[in-house]
């Protein structure tokens, strides 16, 4: 990820903000559909946490992009990422925008988390929130022996979940994503096609 969207001043940032993610499947943190079947909030977690924390041991980009694009709600997640500059976003660049966010997302968490590395995650219970909405709590064992904890955030559309966001002592990641692309468009002109460009180097 050699581009100037990761500044060493915004790395840093994100890496401080994310680091119990990245250990505990990392975002992004972290984003398309699964069938959800019979499976409660807290099965269909589990099950995408053992598969994020299987691709982020292998150490490779290509294994965790598969999972962020099998589970999480890159669409919404990548709308939101650009506030206020969503709608100069051309729709002749959103698909190109969100399989960078996806390969942006990936490369960060094949990167960071050797240095934060997961034993287990374990689903601790599930709370309805709003509409459609599902809020999934875990437990994240490092090999260390520290624990965190972080609540996920489903939208189920039908039959299918979708992981939206999460939150790790109280900071959300998708608001450092929020951060990081607003900062970089606002400093690239204000046009979002700056980022896309930069996320599919």
């Amino acid at each position: 990820m050699s581009f100037a969207l990761t500044t060493p001043r915004m790395h840093r940032l994100a890496v401080h903000s994310l680091c119990a993610l990245a250990s505990a499947l990392v975002l992004a943190s972290s984003v398309s559909v699964t069938s959800a079947r019979a499976e409660s909030p807290t099965k269909f977690m589990q099950r995408v946490a053992n598969e994020l924390i299987s691709a982020t041991r292998s150490g490779s980009s290509i294994a965790i992009g598969k999972v962020i694009t099998n589970y999480a709600d890159v669409y919404s997640i990548g709308l939101s990422a650009l506030g206020s500059y969503a709608s100069r976003l051309k729709r002749s660049d959103r698909s190109a925008y969100h399989r960078g966010l996806t390969l942006f997302v990936a490369r960060y968490a094949a990167k960071e988390s050797p240095k934060y590395p997961v034993v287990k995650a374990v689903m601790t219970g599930a709370t309805k929130g709003g509409r459609n909405v599902y809020y999934v709590d875990s437990r994240v064992f490092m090999r260390g022996g520290q624990t965190y904890d972080v609540r996920w955030v489903l939208y189920k559309r039908g039959s299918r979940y979708k992981v939206r966001d999460a939150e790790v002592i109280g900071l959300r990641a998708s608001s450092y994503l929020d951060t990081l692309f607003q900062k970089y468009i606002g400093e690239n002109g204000g046009n979002p096609r700056a980022l896309v460009t930069a996320l599919n180097r």
